[in-house]
């Protein structure tokens, strides 16, 4: 059984969300994480986020049938990657961590403005400042992307 499937439930306090994702790189205006349900220090996380439509990318991907970006899944499944890598209480966090390959990436469905994504992340190796993670987004219990991550950083 995956990691995803038996972590224990916890919320997750506002601060507790905004410690996390200050060990993130991106400014709030390019973040995909609205809330943190579950963060297992350096093994596994979920998070949400909710598209509210008035995201100015979402005006011209599609106009008039709006479509959150595939390649936006992708990064809010990076970041929540991020998030657990970061959290790890056993390996300091990386400086400058970013997102340097997607593997088996496959975009199963859209989402749209009012729905919620709710974004897994499993950390399957890490070897230095490489981490590899396992990442699904789903939406109203459909998967919208499943993704292979890796992210790298500096010591």
């Amino acid at each position: 059984m995956s990691v995803l499937n038996r972590i224990v439930v916890r919320s997750f306090e506002m601060n507790d969300l905004e410690k996390a994702l200050s060990l993130l790189p991106h400014g709030p205006e390019f973040r995909f994480l609205d809330r943190l349900t579950v963060l297992d220090g350096g093994k596994s996380g979920r998070g949400e986020y909710r598209i509210r439509g008035d995201e100015p990318f979402l005006r011209g991907h599609f106009p008039g049938v709006p479509i959150f970006p595939g390649v936006l899944l992708a990064e809010a499944a990076a970041q929540l990657a991020g998030v657990v890598v970061q959290s790890d209480p056993a390996v300091a966090p990386l400086k400058n961590l970013k997102l340097t390959a997607l593997r088996n990436a496959k975009i199963l469905g859209a989402a749209r403005p009012g729905d919620v994504l709710e974004i897994r992340a499993e950390v399957t190796g890490r070897l230095g400042n490489l981490v590899q993670a396992r990442a699904v987004v789903t939406v109203n219990g459909v998967d919208v992307l499943a993704a292979d991550l890796a992210l790298s950083g500096e010591n």
